[in-house]
């Protein structure tokens, strides 16, 4: 398949080092990397998200920010 691309000029002085390195021409070149890049296995984009127990018991009703922050810097807490 032939088709025209844009390369970012970074993207492209690389491509062209690895041209001059090995010898290929820039067609070989950038099918190897395009074939290394696209079956590369892909890092997973974030941890999935946990909820842990936060130590609280029915009952417990915290009206204000301050009551919150003191239930967790008590001794009870930890």
């Amino acid at each position: 398949m032939r088709t025209t691309i844009t390369l970012d000029d970074d993207v492209a002085a690389k491509l062209e080092a690895e041209r001059r390195k090995s010898g290929r021409s820039l067609r070989e070149t950038a099918n190897h990397f395009l074939r290394l890049g696209l079956t590369s296995k892909r890092p997973r984009s974030r941890k999935p998200f946990v909820v842990r127990d936060a130590g609280f018991r029915l009952g417990m009703d915290f009206q204000s920010a301050a009551e919150l922050i003191e239930y967790f810097e008590s001794p009870h807490h930890r």
